[in-house]
């Protein structure tokens, strides 16, 4: 696995700007689609919010930064790391 950096005291411009290389967008609160439709967590349906987004190492998967959606995506995807 590589090195995991957190992006929690990151400035939310870097945070926006990371978002926009990976594909996604902000409107200032919650990670976007291009089109503006807030991201949704994977496994708790829930928008994601720029402050408190996880975007887990070899992956562009958006998810939020709370224990269960960590833990069910490192149980889904551990035999890819």
């Amino acid at each position: 696995m590589g090195k995991v950096v957190s992006i929690k005291d990151m400035p939310k411009n870097l945070k926006i700007q990371l978002v926009r290389e990976l594909g996604y967008n902000s409107d200032g609160t919650y990670v976007t689609d291009l089109e503006g439709t807030p991201v949704l967590d994977k496994y708790t349906n829930e928008p994601v919010q720029i402050d408190n987004m996880a975007i887990l190492p070899g992956s562009t998967i958006i998810i939020d930064d709370n224990p269960l959606s960590v833990l069910l995506y490192l149980d889904e995807y551990e035999n890819e790391r």
